[in-house]
C-alpha cells in the first residue's frame, strides 16, 4: 500500500516537471495539464497507422488506474515538423517498411537528446527495417536489452520477468533493447515478438484473453510512467 502511494506521488511529480525534463520545450505541457503522446507517420510504406484504437484504449486505463495525466486521444507527427519538439513521448509501430531521411534522422536525435521519449512497437514485419533507420540516428551506439531490474519494468506495476508475450509471432522470448542517453536515461524503447499494441486494442479486435490484455495494458503504462517521471 506504501509502495503504491508513493508510486501514485512519484508519477504526481513527474508530470509537474515534465516541461522541464533535459531542457525539453515548455510546450509539452498542454493547457490543461495534461500531456500528449504522438504517433508517428513516416515514409517507406509501412502501416504507420495499425492499430488504430490502441492508444486511446492505454490512455484510458492508464487515466483509470494511474495519476498520469494524458490526452484522451493521440496526436500525430511527421518527423519533419516542428509539432515534434511539442509532444514528450513518441510512439511508433507498423508491419512492414520505414525510412528515415538524413534531416528526420537528425532531428530525432535533437529531440531524443532534449528529453524525449520514443516507443518502437514491432507489429510484426517491423524489425529488419526499423534497425538500419535507427542506426541513423544513433550511428555510434548499439541496442543492448534494458535489464528486468530497470524502473521501466517495476512502476507501478511488476513486470520483473520482462514483458508479457501478446501474440505468438515467431514464438520467441519477448525482449525490450534501448537506447541510453549519457546519463543513464532511457530514450528509445524497442519491444520485439510481444505486439502491445494488438493487447491494447478492444478485446473484441483481436480476441486476446482478458489475463494477456491487461498485462499489455499494465506494461503500457510503465512504459507511459518512466517516459513521464524520467
Amino acid at each position: 500500500m506504501l509502495r503504491s502511494l508513493l508510486v501514485r506521488l512519484s508519477i504526481a511529480v513527474g508530470l509537474g516537471l515534465v516541461g522541464l525534463v533535459g531542457g525539453a520545450s515548455d510546450g509539452w505541457a498542454q493547457d490543461d495539464g495534461s500531456v500528449s503522446v504522438a504517433r508517428v507517420k513516416y515514409d517507406g510504406g509501412g502501416d504507420w497507422y495499425s492499430d488504430e484504437e490502441s492508444l486511446q484504449e492505454l490512455f484510458a486505463f492508464a487515466r483509470q488506474h494511474t495519476l498520469l495525466d494524458v490526452e484522451a486521444q493521440e496526436e500525430t507527427v511527421e518527423l519533419t515538423t516542428d509539432k515534434l519538439f511539442t509532444v514528450p513521448y513518441l510512439y511508433l509501430t507498423g508491419h512492414g517498411n520505414v525510412t528515415f531521411s538524413e534531416a528526420e534522422a537528425e532531428r530525432l536525435r535533437r529531440y531524443l537528446h532534449r528529453g524525449g521519449f520514443l516507443h518502437i512497437d514491432d507489429n510484426y514485419g517491423l524489425d529488419e527495417h526499423i534497425r538500419p533507420e535507427l542506426a541513423k540516428v544513433f550511428p555510434e551506439k548499439e541496442f543492448v536489452e534494458v535489464p528486468f531490474d530497470h524502473p521501466i519494468y517495476a512502476m507501478p506495476y511488476d513486470f520483473s520477468d520482462g514483458l508479457p508475450k501478446i501474440h505468438e509471432h515467431d514464438g520467441e522470448a519477448p525482449k525490450g533493447y534501448g537506447y541510453f542517453d549519457d546519463h543513464g536515461r532511457l530514450m528509445v524503447f524497442y519491444t520485439v515478438e510481444t505486439d502491445l499494441g494488438d493487447g491494447w486494442e478492444p478485446a473484441s479486435v483481436h480476441d486476446n484473453p482478458p489475463e494477456k490484455r491487461r498485462a499489455a495494458l499494465r506494461m503500457g503504462t510503465n512504459i507511459l510512467t518512466y517516459a513521464m517521471t524520467h
